[in-house]
């Protein structure tokens, strides 16, 4: 198998081969995917239809974008991610920044080589199977995502969104989660009252037709965490959330559920 990984910081992934094509994901700058439609010498100027490793999520991007990964540089992966909101990377002796929690698992001793790219790490590095999931660390590391604008398919602090930023909270604590907020649904432990979640449990909410629509991170039992405009830290009761600026109720409580 012959995989792919982005070499800019985040590449957009789209509905169809087109830059005018909705946003449905992103892959970030390390991440591998496989090619699954389109030419696999990556042409400049043409589309990819690619499968992402990490969630299985498809779509299209841009060749000019992504490079091949040999086998033996993919077969080494780990899950070390960039520890800080920024982290500098020297690619062909120019720096580019990474945002947090983007995967550094292809590089060694700090150095990448790609199909003429040369990538030199200068930041710091974190690995999620080491992090302990606790109160504590969830509210440091979601409140890292605070302000971020929200973005429809984005999944880095460049924007991001509902489930995106659960995504990629959990990935810290080494727990891979699906990518679309109806998908986290199905997974985890229910709670069957606000009264009893603790920190770090996933809040979901539906709309109208009863589909799940939303998803964010519950800080204690008054008090989530998620991105609707921006990430931001609302008021929560047993009906829903509660926007602490205009204290109009945003979205309509679903059902809890607890991962850890």
């Amino acid at each position: 198998m012959t995989y792919i990984t982005a070499i800019v910081a985040v590449v957009p992934i789209r509905a169809e081969a087109s830059h005018q094509s909705e946003m449905v994901s992103q892959i970030l700058f390390g991440e591998l995917a496989e090619i699954t439609e389109g030419n696999p010498q990556l042409v400049t100027g043409s589309f990819v239809k690619i499968k992402t490793k990490l969630d299985g999520y498809e779509g299209w991007c841009q060749s000019a974008q992504l490079a091949k990964v040999p086998a033996a540089i993919a077969e080494r992966y780990d899950d070390a991610i960039t520890a800080e909101l920024y982290n500098p990377v020297e690619v062909n002796g120019t720096i580019m920044q990474l945002p947090f929690g983007v995967s550094l698992g292809l590089f060694k001793h700090q150095q990448l080589d790609l199909e003429g790219y040369q990538f030199a790490y200068r930041g710091q590095s974190v690995f999620p199977a080491s992090n302990h999931f606790s109160s504590e660390l969830v509210n440091k590391i979601t409140r890292l995502f605070l302000n971020t604008p929200y973005l429809w398919g984005g999944r880095s602090l460049f924007g991001i969104d509902c489930s995106g930023f659960v995504q990629q909270v959990y990935r810290y604590f080494n727990k891979m989660l699906p990518r679309d907020a109806y998908q986290q649904a199905e997974t985890g432990t229910d709670i069957a009252f606000l009264a009893e979640s603790k920190c770090g449990d996933l809040a979901f909410f539906d709309n109208p037709a009863g589909k799940i629509t939303h998803v964010g991170i519950l800080l204690n039992e008054s008090e989530i965490i998620h991105a609707s405009g921006k990430v931001r830290i609302d008021n929560i009761d047993q009906a829903g959330i509660l926007n602490t600026d205009t204290g109009e109720r945003t979205h309509s409580l679903r059902l809890i559920k607890r991962y850890f």
